[in-house]
């Protein structure tokens, strides 16, 4: 898939340049959720292979690999993790890796993500409501104490993603596309957003009663939901990884 233009066009080649070859790596963050600022930082999140004398021996390779820097003026921070640790991350009911493999801007993209892509709505349970709101008491605490607007915006954004995918069983991370689940002034907010980073939250009537109002939808789309109690793809997740780390996939 083509990335759009508004992202930078030497993302491509980042892959190429880590240690370990990357089953994939994706846009997250802000560019992900539809309310990157001018001066955003590029969140590039996916997963590693370690060779197997990196795991069946005595020195062990990293799990997490870390790494931020700026080219051209843009600050990357790229975060991966082995493969082994990413299924087990999607299997501890993580939404932040879903929405990582799921993300629709692809920098990098192998038959090994394309079977992980296959393999995730079988990780998908209605405990993953917890993930979101818990991520959203955390942004909201955030922005009492700040009171910028990046955090509200991050507590409506998980608010709407989780309710939506509690109800639909599909997982959308762009609040864009989420707007009937929040107040009329969603797209103010994200106008004010894109024009910086930090700015502070215009004064918003209303916004705690907002919030509340969606956090008790959300709790209310977890006690329904169609979604299972646990995941089911687990077997199918270990003999993926037994065949990448042996080099039966690529």
């Amino acid at each position: 898939m083509k990335l759009p233009e508004w992202l930078p066009g030497w993302l491509p080649e980042i892959p190429g340049e880590q240690p370990y070859p990357l089953v994939f790596a994706t846009v997250s963050g802000a560019h992900l959720y539809g309310f990157p600022s001018v001066d955003s930082d590029v969140d590039l999140r996916g997963a590693h292979v370690l060779p197997v004398e990196e795991v069946a021996g005595l020195r062990h390779g990293p799990e997490t690999v870390e790494r931020m820097w700026t080219r051209e003026g843009v600050e990357v921070d790229l975060v991966t993790h082995d493969l082994a640790k990413f299924c087990r991350l999607l299997l501890g009911r993580n939404g932040y890796v879903l929405e990582q493999l799921l993300s629709p801007l692809v920098v990098a993209s192998s038959p090994v993500h394309e079977e992980l892509v296959a393999l995730a709505p079988g990780c998908l349970t209605r405990h993953h409501a917890h993930h979101y709101l818990g991520f959203a008491r955390t942004q909201w605490g955030l922005f009492e104490k700040v009171g910028e607007l990046k955090p509200l915006l991050y507590t409506f954004r998980v608010l709407a993603t989780g309710t939506h995918l509690m109800r639909t069983g599909e997982l959308e991370a762009d609040l864009t596309r989420l707007y009937a689940y929040g107040p009329a002034y969603l797209p103010e907010l994200v106008a004010a957003k894109r024009e910086a980073e930090h700015s502070g939250a215009p004064a918003t009537p209303g916004v705690e009663a907002d919030v509340a109002r969606m956090t008790a939808a959300l709790e209310e789309a977890r006690d329904s939901s169609g979604l299972p109690e646990r995941a089911t793809a687990e077997a199918a997740l270990h003999d993926l990884v037994v065949r990448a780390r042996v080099g039966l996939l690529t």
